[in-house]
């Protein structure tokens, strides 16, 4: 199973916030036994989905040309609640905002709405660290480019 879970992003300032979606589909093959007859989308794969996203974030926020890319590692998360279910036919708002951050580390806020109802909130802290592997550099910026194709302003990721 490939752990990407943001299908496209909507909006990102960089050193601000970022917003992107995620569509909760019956292609999902973790909702087939989460829950038989009652499919939901797990809850820490709705914290992975705005995990990713705060990742892109704060990527395109301290990564600087000429340098070699950092890439953004989650250590911690606080504070997380999940208020409603998320299943099949939802479209996960994955809203996601710096609180804090420093050159090697930051603490982003994630908001989470399918719609009317809150799906979830937390507050998640990363680490920023030097990856030695292209093919982790390469595979990022394909999937940035992917999820941002449809950016009015668009942004380039290291």
């Amino acid at each position: 199973m490939r752990f990407f879970l943001i299908d496209k992003v909507t909006e990102l300032v960089p050193g601000e916030h970022v917003r992107g979606v995620k569509n909760v589909t019956l292609t999902d093959e973790v909702l087939h036994d989460h829950f038989p007859d009652h499919p939901i989308m797990p809850g820490v794969l709705v914290l992975e989905a705005a995990s990713q996203l705060a990742g892109l974030l704060l990527e395109a926020t301290l990564n600087r040309p000429g340098e070699t890319p950092r890439r953004a590692l989650l250590v911690q998360v606080e504070l997380a609640k999940f208020h409603e279910p998320a299943g099949p036919g939802d479209q996960l708002d994955i809203v996601v905002r710096i609180e804090s951050l420093r050159e090697a580390a930051a603490q982003v806020v994630a908001e989470v709405t399918a719609g009317p109802k809150r799906v979830a909130r937390a507050g998640l802290t990363f680490v920023m660290r030097h990856v030695e592997s292209e093919r982790v550099h390469e595979q990022r910026r394909y999937i940035y480019r992917l999820w941002m194709r449809e950016l009015k302003t668009p942004v380039t990721i290291l």
